[in-house]
């Protein structure tokens, strides 16, 4: 790995380390926030209890002062009745007596609800008391943490952001500006190369792109414009690769009414999948980046069969399989599914390595010969 490379590494796990910690210096405050929201609950339930009972208070003193009133009239209404000189105003001051009564009835059990409702109220002031107490506490405490949480975060933004800035002096200025710009809108600028695809967009490189980051050359990933590096100690060692395919390759048939070919150049346009079909006297092509899947260009047709209609394009070409059929290929919009692309370079890696395969046996032969 380059000089180069490492330091950006550094950096970018520099500024992964800063942003975490701004986040977090960020985040504690709404923490305590929340915590004190809880506390502002409590105090307000607290609050709300008393000033409950006050009223139930209030109103209870009121309604024994009516009592008093009351029985005060009933004995005023008692002492007139001993003065009275008819049965009608006998009955009427009874009728009265009566009645004053009733209202006194009434206020006792209105005296004796406030005085149940003012007992479960003090339990609530009591609870809420004894709650604000314990979260009073647990507030201050996490003020404390945090307040120390964030200082602590703090001496370290300094220490990282004085890293960085040492490592920004050791990178080229031209590459850097590169880093910043992908940095800034997808969120990171660099990307290891793991299985043939860039890991910060998932898209499959081109062979020369992987070859040069493999050997350690400064490359960028098409899709993403990540600036690109790999790991060679996290790759997996692979299997020594068998003399002939433990599984025969299905060869594509020759008159089948859809081809599909890989060229490794095509003009300034570099590897490509080319789909042909035949279809009543006419023929089709599309061509498709072999890294991205992308479409290049619009759909060609030309009249009679491929091979007559675009003997150009079968030049150095791979024959693969795949039977995709015109209407499907118009369905994907000017990309192909991943899955077909999958498809596509599986079947391109099992080729190579029947080409591979056939050369050696070649080659073998004529020593054999000579033996």
């Amino acid at each position: 790995m380059s000089p180069e490379i490492e330091n950006l590494i550094a950096l970018e796990r520099t500024e992964q380390e800063i942003q975490r910690l701004r986040q977090e210096i960020a985040e504690l405050p709404k923490r305590v926030a929340g915590i004190e929201q809880t506390l502002a609950g409590t105090r307000a339930a607290l609050e709300g209890a008393r000033t409950g009972l006050k009223a139930d208070e209030a109103g209870r003193r009121k309604h024994e002062t009516a009592i008093v009133d009351l029985r005060q009239k009933i004995s005023k209404y008692r002492d007139q009745s001993l003065e009275v000189k008819t049965n009608e105003q006998y009955r009427a001051l009874l009728h009265e007596i009566q009645f004053t009564e009733r209202q006194i009835a009434d206020f006792e059990d209105r005296v004796l609800e406030l005085m149940v409702s003012a007992d479960g109220r003090e339990k609530e002031i009591k609870v809420a008391e004894a709650d604000l107490k314990l979260q009073t506490a647990e507030v201050e405490k996490e003020k404390a943490a945090a307040r120390e949480r964030t200082a602590q975060d703090e001496r370290e933004l300094v220490e990282w952001n004085a890293r960085r800035e040492t490592g920004r002096s050791a990178i080229d200025a031209d590459l850097l500006r590169h880093y910043d710009r992908v940095r800034k809108f997808r969120g990171s600028g660099l990307a290891e190369v793991r299985d043939r695809k860039c890991t910060g967009c998932s898209v499959v490189l081109r062979p020369q792109i992987e070859n040069d980051v493999r050997s350690g050359k400064l490359a960028y990933c098409d899709s993403c414009q990540r600036i690109l590096y790999f790991d060679p100690s996290k790759e997996i060692p692979a299997e020594p690769a068998p003399e002939k395919p433990s599984r025969r390759r299905p060869r594509p048939k020759l008159d089948a009414s859809q081809a599909w070919y890989y060229r490794e150049e095509y003009g300034q346009e570099g590897e490509v999948f080319v789909s042909f079909a035949n279809v009543d006297g006419m023929a089709s092509r599309r061509i498709y980046d072999a890294a991205t899947g992308r479409k290049l260009g619009d759909t060609l047709v030309r009249e009679g069969g491929y091979r007559q209609a675009f003997p150009e394009d079968l030049t150095n070409a791979i024959r693969l399989n795949g039977s995709w059929s015109d209407s499907e290929q118009d369905e994907w919009e000017g990309e192909l599914p991943s899955t077909v692309l999958d498809v596509l370079h599986r079947d391109l890696d099992l080729a190579r390595a029947e080409m591979a395969v056939r050369e050696r046996q070649e080659q073998a032969a004529p020593s054999t010969v000579a033996s």
